[in-house]
């Protein structure tokens, strides 16, 4: 099904037309000039009177004769137009879905909550109202299941980098969906104008121990850090000291040095400096 012009005329013209007709109907009936010639101005007034039609902004009209789909008419006004055809309302104003909060298991296996808001609107009346039963409810059971489909592609959090989740990557997430959303909506003549996660958590079965988890994690990439840093200034110091000459080093004194360095720089509490007097070997 795809959607077309319907034929239609402006109203108040052919509101026009019917009053001069009734007023001709009317002049033969009572002038005795032509009685069966008036009969019929009245029956076709009365016949094309059915014809008259109102449409207000982001509304349309879908029409059918005798069960075929003859047109949609968008035009909001006063208008007429074939008085046989059946007519069917249909909004086209921008609707939000609010999904419910939705128990489903996440790309690792663990239980998370989510629930999600979906902006749509008909863009395809034709579809809309002959390809689905009932496009609204289609919508509602599609979105919830698109959002499904997403948080078991997707780990709930991840600290390794370039690798997306639910909560590191909700821009890249959130157009997966709209674009998933899309793709199984396009039946129903519906366009996904935004999609946006509105709730995200852990099942409160293991909400505690993931938390525990997750501090966990952000400790040992944060400690990766300090070290990954530490072990840069440390190489810095000894190629300042060799380029600059100031003094010479041989492997257990590098080692010394570093140890020491990395002691300083990644300890949590404050290093206490200890004097040596003698050497190295003493």
């Amino acid at each position: 099904m795809r959607e077309k012009k319907a034929f239609q005329m402006n109203g108040f013209l052919f509101l026009l037309i019917e009053l001069i007709l009734l007023g001709a109907g009317l002049i033969l009936i009572f002038g005795m000039e032509n009685l069966a010639l008036g009969i019929t101005c009245i029956a076709v007034v009365l016949i094309c009177a059915n014809g008259f039609g109102l449409i207000q902004p982001n509304e349309a009209h879908v029409l059918t004769f005798f069960g075929r789909y003859v047109g949609t008419i968008r035009n909001d006004g006063f208008y007429w137009t074939n008085p046989l055809v059946g007519r069917k309302k249909l909004s086209l104003r921008v609707r939000n879905f609010h999904s419910d909060k939705i128990k489903v298991n996440d790309a690792d296996g663990n239980p998370i909550v989510i629930g999600a808001v979906i902006v749509w609107r008909v863009v395809d009346t034709a579809k809309a109202v002959f390809d689905v039963e009932n496009f609204s409810a289609f919508v509602d059971v599609q979105s919830e299941t698109a959002i499904r489909a997403l948080a078991s592609r997707y780990p709930y959090d991840s600290h390794e980098e370039g690798n997306p989740s639910l909560r590191g990557a909700p821009e890249d997430v959130v157009e997966t969906l709209r674009e998933e959303l899309q793709e199984r909506l396009e039946i129903a003549g519906v366009e996904v104008l935004e999609a946006r996660i509105s709730h995200l958590a852990y099942a409160p079965e293991i909400a505690q121990a993931m938390l525990r988890r997750q501090q966990a994690q952000a400790v040992v990439a944060a400690r990766k850090q300090i070290v990954e840093g530490a072990m840069g200034m440390v190489k810095m110091a000894l190629q300042d000291l060799e380029r600059q000459g100031v003094v010479e080093l041989d492997e257990e004194r590098k080692a010394a040095m570093v140890n020491n360095l990395l002691v300083a720089l990644v300890s949590e509490g404050e290093t206490t400096p200890v004097i040596n007097t003698g050497s190295l070997y003493s």
